[in-house]
């Protein structure tokens, strides 16, 4: 008998904890997580970044982030990333130059942005959005993306991401050109980057379409 009733209590106390680790399930499950717990906005655009088709994009900006918006575009990926500071805000599909025209590897300020832009260089061709990276024919810009490098040397992206990037970004902003594949982005490494000084970043300003039409022997192609 006491056996019995011992083997009774036990089933009864297996019982009530399994009840209770259900309830208690079922509560976690249904209660909002804390912030920390959540997947930060980095991670999903990373996540979203791998699936990207050519002409796709992710934007997640939050300007209340500390740090400048800079740019890293991995030919090899044919990929741009966007970070302010060292989080990850934005990722994008790129076009960049083909066989004979490569957009060359290596650090870049922005020298020079206008809304619309038309080359000189190559048949007018229109170039919203314009981040210039050198003179002589580089620059950030929206554009076909083929999914593959079929530029004259500038770096193509979709154009509704051109106009968010654009709104981003200031004059002597760093944009790193890079021949890796960049396996996780979403937290950028604090690398050296080149920096202007303030009446570098002023006499860029006033060669910029707000303030010039960039006219003469200096303007831009």
């Amino acid at each position: 008998m006491v056996t019995a009733k011992f083997a009774i209590l036990a089933a009864l106390r297996n019982n009530w904890a399994m009840t209770f680790a259900l309830r208690l399930g079922l509560l976690l499950a249904i209660l909002p997580l804390p912030a920390m717990g959540q997947e930060p906005a980095s991670l999903a655009v990373e996540r979203a970044a791998v699936a990207m088709q050519p002409g796709d994009h992710r934007w997640a900006d939050d300007p209340s982030l500390p740090g400048p918006v800079s740019i890293v575009v991995s030919v090899p990926m044919q990929m741009a990333f966007v970070y302010r500071g060292d989080r990850l805000i934005g990722a994008t599909t790129v076009s960049t130059g083909k066989p004979g025209k490569m957009t060359p590897i290596g650090e870049y300020t922005i020298l020079q942005k206008r809304p619309f832009h038309r080359s000189n260089l190559y048949n007018n061709a229109p170039m919203p959005f314009m981040q210039r990276l050198t003179w002589d024919g580089v620059a950030l810009h929206a554009g076909n993306l083929p999914g593959f490098p079929a530029s004259h040397g500038c770096i193509r992206i979709p154009t509704a991401f051109a106009r968010k990037l654009f709104e981003a970004t200031q004059l002597g902003g760093q944009v790193a050109v890079v021949n890796d594949v960049i396996a996780f982005p979403a937290y950028r490494p604090a690398d050296a980057a080149p920096q202007l000084s303030v009446n570098a970043v002023a006499a860029l300003a006033s060669r910029d379409d707000r303030v010039s039409i960039g006219t003469g022997h200096d303007a831009p192609h």
